[in-house]
């Protein structure tokens, strides 16, 4: 019974490995939120991300939120990541990058 379940455990790099390729939801520290393709990744989460949309709340404009296109590959941070989402079809409607539509 004990190795039955050790054999469905999924390790934490497995599931993003097996998100290459795919879109990802990401919520970095604070209130940014990113969406875009995961092309790579390290031991320390450090990730690739290609075709990415930066979403992030503009204070000054009363809850509005700025969406920015970021046109090349970049590279995340492990350190500022809190959630990964591998495999979304996007981010849920009450998330940051929904409501700027």
């Amino acid at each position: 019974r004990i190795l039955s379940t050790m054999a469905t455990r999924i390790l934490p790099l497995e599931l993003i490995d097996k998100a290459i390729g795919s879109k990802i939801w990401i919520l970095m520290r604070g209130k940014t939120e990113i969406v875009g393709t995961l092309r790579g990744f390290d031991d320390y989460v450090n990730l690739v991300l290609e075709d990415a949309i930066e979403y992030t709340p503009d204070v000054r404009s009363g809850g509005n939120n700025v969406k920015t296109e970021l046109k090349s590959e970049i590279l995340l941070n492990g350190n500022q990541i809190a959630v990964l989402v591998p495999g979304a079809n996007g981010p849920p409607e009450d998330s940051l990058a929904a409501q700027s539509g």
